[in-house]
């Protein structure tokens, strides 16, 4: 878990990063960890955090590595990683693993492992635990993003219980991604997890509970490696609707808060004093996906077309209220393959856009999907729809529930346009192209086929060092593919946020948008003020 002086590392960062980006509306993470009930004394132990989150724990989506939510809050606080990464950086550092040496030739790790950690029902940690979990991967039902990470693991030396030595079939730029998102599984309780039933991990919270599309528990774990977490729990309040929470939060149920839209999270900030938090590191993109096999979109006029419709300045500031910034290519700020140059590619010119629809032909109706969950995605969409319209392409709009469009997404299965975040391009950069659903060289939602695009991504993932030479010119060159071909559209990165009661202090988060809450304490633990 993140401790206190790499919080406030993380703080500083996202002070300075805020004011790079000109964000008027928000405070920094700063005044999350020393607001002006926190700035000084003991950090003070008890209490229950109450945490509203949108949608309900999915057994089923226990690997798959998205935007937080119930349960990826779970994964990181009833279980641990191998190692983590700082939000702020790409840097491993120890969690249960405690060193590692990675072999020159970039073809095996060996991961030296902590002593005297317990899972909760009281099972040693040992090297066997990190095989099965690996593994795991690969034995479904989960679908996780890292499969073909995992896969290209082709060896376990597991003889030292204390010990583990990973061989690969190539070298892997992104191991530690996997090693960082992969959660310690318990063997021996893996049908039941995969069934819901159980919750075995060694993290700083045991689960305690769920009651579906209601609320979940989680307790302290007094045994933890790390030393007790100053919670006595953390209960996980679901909903269904970002505007419920937003009236909780003001009406005092709630100490934190996710998902609200930019204007309520404003609004609380702003105006009625709750503390805003910037998640530096966990960025995500929102973007328009297209299905290069519909016959109306397989032509690349029509999708550099398209490009050149999306308003994305009006979006982010109207939609996200200025909390991010427009791009073309897919990486933060924070990113080594970052290029501003490319970012200027495709603006809003409807002129050009109609330039080359001219010689395409007439273009049918056209589907575009949404998210229905909340309203942000729905603008979103419309914008997108009045953007097209300008120039003669016209689409439907298709709602549909988180579950289905999820579906659609890993299952290739939207006939024409979509509206969705993706994330995973704050990690090592090559992950992006062989892990997202919408990127993966080999199989992606697009159904988009290229071997100059899979040969720039292998050649990105199979380069040791991520920020090598080598490596930018493999990220340049997968530039060159999104811009010309632009199987989806980039419209912008969003800057993370949540929202917390004044007496809350010291959150920490992950890349994953995964809340952890093993030093996070409240100042009136008791509610007596």
């Amino acid at each position: 878990m993140f401790r206190s002086r790499r919080l406030r590392a993380l703080c500083a960062l996202a002070l300075t990063f805020a004011t790079v980006v000109g964000l008027t509306a928000c405070r920094s993470a700063v005044d999350a960890k020393h607001g002006s009930a926190s700035r000084s004394g003991p950090v003070q132990s008890g209490g229950e955090l109450r945490v509203g989150v949108i949608g309900d724990l999915a057994p089923a989506k226990f690997l798959q590595i998205g935007a937080g939510g119930p349960t990826g809050h779970v994964v990181a606080n009833v279980f641990d990683t191998l190692i983590t990464y700082p939000p702020e950086s790409s840097k491993p550092q120890p969690s249960l693993a405690t060193s590692w040496e990675l072999a020159s030739d970039g073809l095996a790790l060996t991961l030296n492992l902590r002593g005297g950690v317990t899972f909760h029902n009281g099972k040693p940690f040992t090297s066997n635990d990190v095989r099965s979990s690996i593994l795991a991967y690969l034995g479904g039902p989960w679908t996780p993003q890292f499969k073909r990470t995992a896969a290209a693991i082709t060896g376990y030396d597991v003889r030292d219980p204390h010990r583990v030595t990973l061989t690969f079939a190539h070298p892997l730029s992104n191991i530690f991604d996997l090693l960082d998102s992969a959660p310690i599984l318990d063997g021996d309780t893996l049908d039941d997890l995969k069934a819901g039933k159980t919750f075995n991990g060694t993290g700083p919270f045991r689960f305690e509970s769920w009651t579906p599309n209601s609320s979940i528990t989680m307790v302290r774990n007094d045994d933890y490696w790390g030393g007790a977490p100053p919670l006595d729990a953390v209960t996980l309040v679901e909903a269904t609707d970002p505007k419920s929470l937003y009236t909780r939060l003001r009406t005092g149920q709630l100490d934190v808060a996710e998902d609200l839209s930019a204007q309520d999270q404003e609004l609380a900030t702003t105006r009625y004093g709750f503390t805003d938090i910037e998640l530096t590191g966990a960025e995500s993109q929102v973007y328009v996906g297209v299905n290069v096999a519909n016959p109306a979109l397989a032509d690349p006029r029509v999708r550099k077309a398209i490009a050149f419709a999306v308003d994305r300045e009006r979006i982010i500031t109207d939609v996200y209220r200025g909390s991010g910034y427009p791009v073309n290519v897919p990486w933060p700020k924070t990113s080594p393959a970052y290029d501003e140059a490319a970012n200027h590619t495709y603006r809003r010119d409807v002129v050009k856009a109609k330039e080359l629809l001219r010689d395409v032909g007439p273009i049918g109706p056209i589907d575009l999907d949404y998210t229905s969950t909340g309203n942000t995605f729905r603008v979103v969409a419309e914008i997108v729809q009045s953007n097209l319209r300008d120039i003669g392409i016209t689409v439907n709009l298709v709602p549909n529930d988180e579950a289905v469009q999820s579906k659609k997404l890993i299952g290739s299965q939207f006939s024409g346009l979509w509206i969705l975040q993706h994330a995973f391009a704050q990690f090592t950069p090559s992950t992006l192209a062989v892990s997202a659903y919408p990127f993966n060289a080999a199989k992606n939602s697009s159904n988009y086929v290229n071997p100059e695009y899979s040969a720039a991504a292998d050649a990105a993932w199979t380069t040791p060092d991520p920020t090598s030479p080598e490596a930018v010119a493999a990220y340049r060159r997968l530039d060159e593919v999104w811009l010309n071909d632009l199987f989806l559209v980039e419209i912008g990165v969003l800057l993370t946020r949540i929202t917390a009661a004044p007496d809350v202090r010291d959150v920490a988060w992950d890349h994953r948008v995964q809340l952890h809450f093993a030093d996070t304490s409240l100042t009136d633990p008791d509610r007596s003020a």
